[in-house]
């Protein structure tokens, strides 16, 4: 057993941490783990922005609530509703439509300030709109101008105590940064972290999915992944770096593009920006938000179906109810996928390296219907529940999948990038009759194509007609 160590930088900590790997034979080598921030930025950010809203509403509500001090209650109402409950939606509508809550305003101090001071008059405008319309003759104008000029101070106020919090919590960036470098040195900056990836012997090599899990799993709380390799690693660390739901950029010191999508910089050195993640925050939200509503309903409706066919299963054959298979998910991290099981226990095929084929001899008589008609795949409800998948994405497939005589990654490098959103239930390939084993390269790259052209293309509205569409080939022939 040999053992290989290598440094960690860890810009919280201001110090290198040693990590220890462990190489076997010709084994893949596996990362014991790094020590990576306990936030990721991205949460830490989520939650100032909750709170930034929480402090503008505290900060709303504080302002009426000085202003009835001075003038009754009644006399600051606009019809029959409190000038209160008017405002906090409209002005909670107007600072997400401003962007109060963002990186730029983590960023600088007045930026928030500006940006939250202009929802709270567009509000207050809308009031006053509202005061005209309704013709409040007892409208106490004094407690109008109370409430909003106490909610501006406070909210100065507010800004200036989370801006403190938000530099002591994320530094001088909002974003976080990792420098990984692959047999290339180059100038670093202090408050980024740093890993030496050639000592862990991590490459990145696409013909291994461990290497490539691992990798993913490091960069994985970080918001920009910059990376200083060797001319020959690029092509593979461009590959990479797309197929990731992160902003990737590589050092540049010769002209190779690899598909960038900007130039950026790092340090003294220019750099070419691969990927900036496929969707925004804005994005990331709706489709999180569908896919929890669709699942949560899903599972609700569909309970005693789910409990009829555990129960069919189990009086078929002996063995679990569920089967678990290692799949390959978004950033190419694998987890464990659930499906209803369709195969006897002892032909169970955990890594995928055989096709099932249509008058395949492992399927039990009660798999062969929940496979005909996709019901062995609902199960699926709970890994999107639980964040691992969405309702529409392109599908995860097994690590021992095949097309031809390749393996997916062999078959077309195109593969990984289609990785860069969550895997879905159901996807564009799907519903376009792309479905069964790949006997062929070209069945392979059929659904590649049709992945990437989903992911150039993501609207909501798009996932809503996938899945209705979904509904037309629940049952399809090459479902077996």
């Amino acid at each position: 057993m040999a053992r290989r160590l290598a440094t960690f930088h860890d810009p919280a900590g201001a110090n290198l941490v040693n990590i220890e790997t462990r190489l076997a034979g010709q084994s893949e080598p596996g990362w014991a783990g790094a020590a990576q921030p306990h936030w990721a930025a991205r949460d830490k950010r989520a939650v100032l922005y909750a709170l930034s809203l929480l402090a503008d509403v505290i900060a709303l509500v504080l302002g009426y609530l000085v202003a009835t001090h001075l003038r009754p209650a009644e006399n600051l109402n606009i019809g029959a509703h409190s000038i209160i409950a008017v405002a906090l939606p409209v002005f909670v509508m107007f600072a997400i439509a401003r962007e109060v809550q963002s990186v730029d305003s983590l960023e600088s101090r007045s930026v928030a300030i500006n940006r939250a001071l202009g929802a709270l008059g567009a509000t207050a405008l809308i009031m006053l709109g509202g005061i005209f319309l309704f013709d409040v003759d007892t409208f106490s104008r004094v407690g109008f101008l109370v409430t909003f000029a106490t909610a501006a101070l406070l909210i100065i106020a507010f800004k200036v105590v989370l801006d403190s919090v938000a530099t002591r919590w994320l530094g001088r960036e909002a974003t976080s940064t990792i420098l990984v470098l692959d047999d290339l040195e180059v100038p670093r900056d202090l408050a980024h972290s740093v890993v030496d990836v050639a000592a862990l012997q991590l490459s990145p090599c696409l013909q291994h999915p461990a290497r490539m899990d691992a990798l993913s799993r490091i960069i994985a709380p970080y918001d920009r992944v910059v990376v200083a390799c060797t001319y020959e690693k690029r092509a593979n660390w461009a590959m990479f770096l797309r197929s990731h739901d992160v902003g990737g950029e590589i050092i540049l010191d010769r002209d190779l593009l690899h598909g960038a999508v900007a130039i950026g910089e790092y340090a003294t050195n220019d750099t070419i920006v691969l990927s900036r993640g496929p969707l925004s925050l804005a994005a990331r939200i709706q489709k999180r938000i569908f896919d929890l509503v669709v699942a949560g309903l899903a599972i609700v409706a569909l309970g005693p179906l789910l409990l009829l066919i555990a129960a069919a299963i189990k009086i078929d054959s002996p063995g679990p109810v569920l089967f678990r298979q290692a799949r390959v998910g978004q950033g190419n991290r694998q987890f464990s996928i659930f499906k209803f099981r369709s195969m006897r226990v002892e032909q169970l095929d955990a890594a995928g390296h055989v096709s099932t084929r249509r008058d395949d001899d492992r399927i039990t008589r009660v798999g062969r219907f929940i496979r005909k008609t996709s019901l062995d795949e609902l199960p699926q409800l709970f890994n999107v529940v639980l964040g691992h998948m969405s309702i529409v994405g392109p599908r995860p497939h097994a690590l021992g999948s095949h097309a031809g005589d390749a393996l997916f990654w062999e078959a077309t490098n195109q593969y990984w990038l289609r990785h860069a959103l969550k895997p879905g239930i159901t996807g564009l390939a799907q519903v376009r009759g792309f479905r069964g084993a790949t006997e062929r390269v070209e069945d392979l790259q059929a659904r590649v194509r049709a992945d990437l052209e989903y992911l150039a293309s993501w609207s909501l509205m798009n996932d809503i007609i996938i899945m209705l569409r979904t509904l037309r080939v629940v049952v399809h022939k090459n479902a077996f």
